[in-house]
């Protein structure tokens, strides 16, 4: 089945009835294109900007007001499946960021709360009690969330696990990496499709605009939606995506049964081969850091070896030029090579230094990451998921560990356990500041969107290294990171995105600088912690695993 969807953009004030009348000129344009499913931005009824909780409460909608029931209407009027955000009044003082879904008869299909709030809206807004509904229409399983959900990874996970085809992205949004990175990572991460609607135009009232551009140091362009609505496919590709600027209605058709096919290229199943046993961390109460700072910075360096033979010596040059960390490409010294022998190849190069090497070896149980250090292995970390070289393995590892070195807290991502958004959470959750992947990619999103966003959306150095002739890159963390602190450089709307090195496919040996201090910044606004401020309370499908979706 193939349907017609569309992403639409515009610019919402404090005029409550031109918003309104924005919203139905729009919903019209879009039905006469023959969408099937329209998806608003966020905050649709009011610009985000209130003088307090009682201003955001009285503004809202409430159920059977004037705005609702001419949205409602008009979905019924041009039979569409129509997907709104607006702040919404609860009869018991609640004020929800609240996502609704209005079906092709006007009627109400389901709603939900945002659970992530951002900045200033924890101000003036609750966050969600419980989690969004996944709603089984005739034009598939949709899924809702909004903005600041789609920056972490819990929300739209859990949806995907519930059973979600096609997830429902309502934006507020300034920052240019939403477009970039994390809304078509979503899909591609979840293989699912995404509908994503962003605002444009200021998103603060224009006589505000002039004092909170001098007080943040951000030019006023920057204070403006960043536009770029789209619609991605279940692998990452952006089918179709508005413009930086104006008003837009972005149209594209497609197959929401694509997504029910989670498998990879190896046969693997993306959400079977979780392990839902490992995550409980995820739902924990958040405790914050409790480490003393570390190393401001850290050079570091990737080694791809053309044959196992030049490992020793390609690792000794790298250290020798000053790496404090060499990261060898997963089976640089072979895919059947055990520990002992890649530790007794390696630790001699780093025998009278300060280095450490990272490596690969196999096991009788699978794939097994290696911290080597001039005296030999530190530590071991096995693959966690049955994915790739592992995806047989009779024992696949019980943790992820960590392991505290002088610069800093080094956790190592080995293998296919890259894909899954839940590893580097756990990393995150254990205070790494430095994470450790030697892989092979195996699809283009890896690289270009799914490790960028481990790094953005957990605040990790990412050190990724592929074989020669694959991909590699560097994600380091920037000490630009939020409005609320001070920019060394210009503002250019990219919030959490890291500092990305890509690898020529043919480097054997690339030098780079990560960061470790910076990832104890996690705050990207005023009371939004990236990986505290994830939705522990209702990440209930992520620990305890979902059932999957019955398919014909």
């Amino acid at each position: 089945m193939t349907i017609r969807v569309a992403a639409v953009q515009f610019e919402a004030g404090q005029d409550i009835g031109a918003n309104l009348a924005t919203c139905l000129r729009l919903v019209t344009d879009a039905a006469r294109q023959g969408a099937q499913l329209v998806v608003l931005p966020e905050f649709c009824n009011h610009l985000a900007w209130y003088t307090d909780r009682a201003q955001a409460h009285a503004l809202a909608t409430r159920p059977g007001d004037d705005f609702l029931t001419a949205i409602s209407a008009s979905a019924a009027e041009h039979r569409v499946y129509l997907k709104i955000n607006v702040t919404h009044a609860y009869p018991d003082g609640r004020t929800g960021g609240t996502n609704f879904l209005f079906g092709p008869d006007g009627a109400l299909l389901g709603s939900c709360d945002k659970q992530v709030l951002m900045g200033a809206e924890n101000d003036h807004l609750d966050p969600a009690t419980e989690v969004g509904p996944v709603l089984d229409t005739p034009i598939g399983r949709l899924g809702m969330y909004a903005c600041m959900e789609g920056v972490i990874p819990e929300t739209t996970r859990g949806l995907t696990l519930r059973g979600a085809q096609v997830l429902l992205n309502s934006l507020n949004s300034f920052a240019t990496d939403e477009a970039a990175l994390h809304i078509p990572v979503r899909a591609a991460e979840n293989r699912a499709w995404v509908i994503a609607a962003n605002k444009v135009g200021p998103l603060l009232p224009a006589e505000h605009l002039p004092a909170m551009s001098r007080g943040l140091g951000v030019p006023e362009q920057w204070l403006h939606g960043a536009g770029e609505s789209q619609i991605v496919a279940p692998d990452g590709t952006v089918l179709a995506k508005g413009p930086r600027t104006g008003e837009a209605v972005v149209i594209a058709d497609i197959a929401p049964e694509r997504a029910d096919d989670k498998h990879r290229p190896d046969g693997s199943d993306i959400l079977a081969a979780r392990r839902p046993e490992l995550y409980g961390p995820l739902g924990d109460v958040p405790t914050g850091r409790r480490r003393p700072p570390s190393a401001p910075s850290l050079p570091v360096a990737v080694v791809r070896p053309r044959d196992p033979g030049q490992a020793a010596d390609l690792l000794g040059t790298s250290v020798t030029e000053g790496a404090l960390l060499a990261v060898l490409a997963e089976d640089a010294l072979g895919a059947h090579v055990g520990p002992a022998e890649v530790a007794a190849t390696l630790a001699p190069a780093l025998r009278g230094t300060d280095g450490y090497a990272v490596a690969t070896a196999r096991s009788a149980d699978g794939p097994v990451g290696l911290l080597i250090g001039p005296d030999g292995v530190v530590g071991e970390q096995p693959q966690l998921h049955r994915a790739g070289a592992a995806r047989d393995a009779a024992r696949p590892g019980g943790a992820l560990r960590t392991f505290d070195l002088p610069w800093g807290r080094l956790a190592i991502v080995v293998g296919d356990d890259a894909i899954f958004p839940e590893t580097f959470r756990l990393a995150a959750l254990a205070d790494a500041d430095v994470v450790a992947v030697p892989f092979t990619p195996r699809e283009p999103w890896e690289l270009a969107l799914g490790l960028p966003e481990r790094a953005a959306e957990n605040r990790l150095n990412v050190i990724a290294a592929g074989p020669l002739g694959t991909g590699a890159a560097v994600f380091a963390l920037s000490a630009d990171f939020t409005l609320w602190t001070t920019w060394a450089g210009p503002f250019t709307g990219r919030i959490s995105s890291p500092l990305r090195t890509d690898i020529a496919a043919d480097r054997s040996v690339t030098h780079a600088v990560v960061a470790p201090a910076q990832a104890a910044n996690r705050l990207v606004s005023r009371r939004t912690d990236l990986v505290d401020g994830r939705p522990w309370r209702l990440v209930q499908a992520l620990p305890k695993g979902a059932d999957p979706w019955p398919t014909p």
